[in-house]
C-alpha cells in the first residue's frame, strides 16, 4: 500500500498539466501476475475497476509466456474497458527471477487527445470516431526499447502533445518506482513469501468487507431516476436499480434502465463496475485500501447495450454523467436506511468544461480543463458540506486562481458559495458555488455537461431537492434580462469580454424544513447561505437580516 502512495506522488510531481498536478485526475495501482488489484492511490474514484481491468486485458491479448517481457510498457484509452479516450493508461509487467510477478499500473486524464473539439469532449458527438485517437491496448516499449513510432502517432493525432506527452513519461516513471519498490520487497522476502503476502491481503479484503456486510440491513431496495438528455434529444432518460443484499452477497441489476443513447453520455460495463466498487465500498468499509478481494461478494447485473453497458462505437466522452447516476441509484435506494452512511442527493455531476482558446498575452493555444466543485447533501445528523467535488472525484482538487489565470489567460471574478433556492431541510443541502470567468483573449470555445440541470439532487425524509447544476453565459452587449443558460454547452462561441457562470449544485435537504433550529437558520442567514426571503418562504420562520 505505500508503494501504491509513493506512486501516486511520483506522478504529480513529475506531470506537465495541471488536470494531474494540482487537480489529481488520475489513480495509480499495483495488481498480481493475474490482474488481481493488491493497491491503489486514488485520486479520482472512478478508477475504483480500471486499473485491474485494463491488466486482465493486457493478460488476454498477450497471454503467451513470451508475448508479455521483462521491460515492456503497455499503453491503452479503450474506453469500453475503461472511461473515456481523454483517460490514458499506462501499464508496467514487473519481474523477479525471470517470473512475472505482478504489475504497476496508472490511468490519467490527458488534456487532449484529438477528435472534433480542443480537449476532446463534447456532448454533439454522436460516435465514437469523433472523440479522438483511439490506443488500442498495445506495447509502447519492448523490452526496454522504445516504440518511437507509436508516440510518434500519438503526436501526431493530438492538439497539445508537449503536456501529453509529458505526462505519459509521468506515468512511465510512477510505474517505475512502483516495479523497483515491488522487486525490494521480493528480493529481501523471496518469492514464496511475497506470492502468500498477496494471497493474504486479497483474503483480508474479502473477510473484511464480509464482517461489514452482514451489518447491512438485508433484502430488496430499488430506486429510480431519471437523467436530463443526452445531449441530442430533450428527452429524459429513465434510468433503475434493484439491490438485493443477503448475509454473503451483494447484488445490483440495472435491468429496465435506458437503452444505448446517440449521445456521449454512454460508458461501457467496466465503468458500471467501477461505479458500484466506490458505493459498495463506502456502505462496509471505506477505511481499508482497496483490493480485488474487496469486492469478491459484489455483483453486477445489466443487459447489453444500455446507457450502462454501451458498445463500440457508442460515443463516450461525457460518460461521468452515467457512471454516477450508476452510484447514485443505489445510494438513493439505500440512504433513509442508513442515515449513519448516506446523505441525501448530491451535485453528482463532475461538472467538467473545456474553455479553448489563445492565451491573450502570448498568443499560445490553450485548452483549460477542470471539474467543479458542489454541494452534498444533508444527512440524518447535520447539513450537507459546501463546496466539494462530486464522489467521482474523491480526492481531487480545484485548479488554483492564480494558476488559471496565468496559464490559461483568463481572469476569474467570483468564486463564491451561491444562495440559490433548493435543499431545504431540517439539515439543510451544502451550497454550490458561482466561478466566474472573464474572457480576455479575442474569442474561444466553450464545452462541457452538467449534469442535474433538470433533475436537481434529491432529497430525504421529508427534506426539499436541492439547486440544478448549469452554465450562464453573460454576453457583453446583452440585455442583463436575457438569460441564456445551458446544461450541456457545445462549442459555444465566447468573445472577449464576455463572462461564463458556472454555477453548481446545492444537495438534497433532510428532514421536514419547517423543524430545523431557529439558531441554524440564524447562522444561514448571517453566512448568507439563505436570505431572510427564503427563511419566510420555505422554513415559516422570520430571521431579521443583521
Amino acid at each position: 500500500m505505500a508503494i501504491g502512495d509513493e506512486m501516486f506522488e511520483a506522478m504529480a510531481r513529475s506531470s506537465m498539466s495541471p488536470i494531474i498536478y494540482e487537480v489529481l485526475d488520475y489513480s495509480v495501482g499495483l495488481t498480481t501476475k493475474d490482474g488481481e488489484l493488491i493497491a491503489q492511490g486514488n485520486g479520482t474514484t472512478v478508477f475504483l475497476g480500471m486499473i485491474d481491468a485494463l491488466v486482465k486485458e493486457i493478460i488476454a491479448k498477450f497471454g503467451t509466456a513470451d508475448a508479455i517481457q521483462d521491460g515492456d510498457v503497455f499503453i491503452s484509452n479503450d474506453p469500453y474497458f475503461g472511461t473515456h479516450l481523454s483517460d490514458v493508461a499506462i501499464a508496467k509487467p514487473i519481474f523477479f527471477e525471470e517470473q512475472l510477478v505482478g504489475f504497476a499500473v496508472n490511468k490519467a486524464h490527458w488534456v487532449d487527445v484529438g477528435g472534433m473539439v480542443p480537449g476532446s469532449f463534447t456532448p454533439s458527438s454522436t460516435e465514437i470516431y469523433q472523440e479522438g485517437l483511439q490506443i488500442p491496448t498495445m506495447k509502447v516499449m519492448e523490452g526496454g526499447r522504445l516504440l518511437q513510432s507509436v508516440l510518434d502517432l500519438i503526436a501526431a493525432n493530438i492538439r497539445l502533445p508537449r503536456d501529453s506527452l509529458g505526462d505519459f513519461w509521468a506515468g512511465v516513471a510512477a510505474n517505475n518506482v512502483g516495479a523497483e519498490r515491488l522487486m525490494k520487497l521480493y528480493e529481501k522476502y523471496g518469492l514464496d513469501a511475497m506470492d502468500a503476502a498477496m494471497a493474504g491481503l486479497l483474503d483480508y479484503g474479502e473477510a473484511t468487507i464480509a464482517a461489514e456486510l452482514k451489518k447491512l440491513p438485508k433484502g430488496v431496495f430499488e430506486a429510480e431516476d431519471w437523467m436530463d438528455d443526452d445531449g441530442h434529444s430533450d428527452d429524459p432518460l429513465r434510468v433503475c436499480v434493484k439491490v438485493e443484499i443477503t448475509e454473503d452477497r451483494f447484488t445490483v441489476d440495472f435491468t429496465g434502465s435506458a437503452p444505448q443513447a446517440l449521445g456521449p453520455i454512454n460508458h461501457g460495463r467496466t465503468a458500471l463496475v467501477a461505479a458500484v466498487r466506490t458505493i459498495f465500498k463506502a456502505l462496509t468499509n471505506p477505511q481499508i485500501s482497496s483490493n480485488g478481494g474487496c469486492f469478491r461478494a459484489l455483483e453486477v447485473i445489466c443487459p447489453e447495450r444500455t446507457i450502462f453497458t454501451a458498445e463500440r462505437p457508442a460515443p463516450v466522452s461525457t460518460y461521468w454523467e452515467t457512471m454516477l447516476y450508476a452510484e447514485d441509484l443505489i445510494w438513493k435506494a439505500m440512504s433513509e436506511h442508513l442515515p449513519d452512511r448516506l446523505t441525501a442527493g448530491h451535485l453528482l455531476s463532475v461538472c467538467a468544461f473545456i474553455l479553448s482558446g489563445s492565451h491573450p498575452e502570448t498568443g499560445e493555444d490553450v485548452i483549460l480543463v477542470t471539474p467543479l466543485v458542489g454541494g452534498w447533501g444533508a444527512m440524518a445528523n447535520r447539513d450537507g458540506l459546501n463546496g466539494q467535488f462530486s464522489v467521482a472525484d474523491g480526492e481531487t482538487y480545484n485548479i488554483p486562481v492564480e494558476i488559471q489565470e496565468a496559464r490559461y489567460g483568463v481572469r476569474i471574478k467570483q468564486y463564491a458559495f451561491h444562495n440559490e433556492d433548493g435543499g431545504e431541510g431540517k439539515y439543510r443541502g451544502g451550497k454550490g458555488v458561482y466561478l466566474d470567468y472573464e474572457m480576455l483573449c479575442d474569442s474561444a470555445s466553450l464545452g462541457g455537461s452538467f449534469g442535474r440541470f433538470k433533475f436537481p439532487p434529491w432529497g430525504a425524509a421529508g427534506g426539499n431537492t436541492g439547486s440544478p447544476n448549469y452554465v450562464e453565459l453573460i454576453r457583453k452587449d446583452t440585455s442583463s434580462n436575457v438569460r441564456e443558460l445551458y446544461g450541456k454547452p457545445a462549442q459555444v462561441k465566447i468573445q472577449k469580454g464576455d463572462i461564463i457562470r458556472c454555477v453548481t449544485a446545492t444537495g438534497g435537504g433532510w428532514g421536514n424544513p419547517h423543524e430545523r433550529a431557529q439558531a441554524d437558520l440564524e447562522n444561514d442567514i448571517k453566512n448568507g447561505f439563505v436570505t431572510p426571503e427564503q427563511a419566510a418562504r420555505y422554513y415559516h420562520q422570520e430571521v431579521a437580516a443583521e
